[in-house]
């Protein structure tokens, strides 16, 4: 080959290689264009969520263990995509009345000075004392959570406000307790003599008796009078126990020792935080009310209106068994229970 044709495949294979290069270093700027623009719609994104305001409402106090089981659930989904901010309007603990429409005024008061874009409603008395005079039908909008079997008395749906209501699974207890018991006619209701816990007997009672049990209510103000209840309850079939947030002198360990020393018959509950204190207890799952609510509060701030979204009843619930119980009282659990439940206050 002479000197002109090596010069000339040279000059070619150059060109080759630079326009190679030309290419290698398009491509890498086009798709380094387009990760630019991708990454930067989603910080813009991200941005605009994170500057959404989402405002908790709950109807009771930090530290009453189902609220925070609920808080959790709204937590886990909206850390990272809006802003978060809670108010507690510590009806649990203050059940005046009064109390509880002070507190919805000063509830109200912060949301027209914090301008939240969503609220989410814990409870009952969020409902009662701030939604429904302050809100129903109107502009911001609302998701509640924690309501207690009915949303009857507040007259939901309004326009601007959706979410779950709290059912409690008695017909799935009623069903296992027959299972284990061989006589079910009878049962005592020992709970706090409080509005909610009212409520909750009335509600089961219903459930229980298309079971074929009565239950008769025991409604007591202090500690010493829920243990006297107790020991007088022994003569029933079982005992349902209801909560022990409406008690301001509570010790859960004296509860624990009172009951596994005195504990004769079948006892079952459906809060989860009463679970040590039964043989058996089927539960809601707090947790499920505020991931709901939460899931729910994102799709509003995504263009969705809360009337988009029907009002439903929460869907799952947990099993536990207190075997020491069981044995302190000569009862016998069945396999297909035990298996399936998770064992506490052991």
């Amino acid at each position: 080959m002479d000197c002109a044709s090596k010069c000339s495949t040279m000059v070619r294979v150059a060109c080759l290689t630079n326009h190679g290069v030309y290419l290698s270093y398009f491509y890498k700027l086009r798709y380094a264009f387009r990760v630019f623009l991708v990454v930067g719609i989603c910080l813009f994104t991200s941005r605009a969520v994170l500057a959404a305001k989402c405002l908790y409402v709950s109807s009771y106090h930090l530290g009453y263990e189902w609220n925070d089981g609920i808080e959790r659930g709204i937590d886990r989904v909206l850390s990272g995509k809006c802003e978060l901010d809670k108010f507690y309007m510590d009806t649990k603990r203050n059940k005046d009345e009064a109390f509880g429409k002070k507190m919805a005024l000063v509830a109200k008061a912060y949301i027209e000075k914090t301008k939240p874009d969503v609220v989410i409603a814990c409870d009952d008395n969020a409902s009662k004392y701030l939604i429904k005079p302050h809100y129903k039908n109107a502009v911001l909008p609302f998701v509640f959570c924690g309501i207690n079997w009915t949303v009857e008395p507040y007259g939901y749906p309004y326009s601007n406000a959706t979410g779950m209501v709290e059912i409690v699974p008695v017909k799935v207890l009623v069903k296992e307790l027959k299972k284990i018991l061989k006589q079910t006619k009878h049962a005592i209701y020992l709970g706090p003599d409080i509005i909610t816990e009212h409520r909750e007997y009335a509600h089961s009672k219903k459930v229980y008796a298309k079971g074929g049990i009565e239950v008769t209510p025991l409604f007591v103000k202090t500690m010493s009078d829920w243990e006297t209840a107790f020991k007088a309850a022994q003569k029933v079939d079982f005992i349902i126990l209801g909560s022990e947030g409406g008690f301001n002198d509570w010790d859960d360990q004296r509860a624990y020792r009172f009951i596994l020393a005195n504990t004769k018959i079948m006892t079952v509950t459906n809060y989860a935080w009463m679970s040590h204190l039964a043989v058996l207890s089927i539960t809601k799952s707090a947790e499920e009310q505020g991931e709901w609510a939460a899931l729910v509060a994102l799709g509003i701030l995504g263009g969705k209106k809360a009337s988009d979204y029907a009002i439903v009843p929460n869907r799952r619930w947990n099993i536990f068994v207190n075997q020491r119980l069981a044995d302190a009282a000569n009862i016998d659990l069945p396999s297909d229970i035990t298996r399936k439940a998770v064992r506490v206050g052991e």
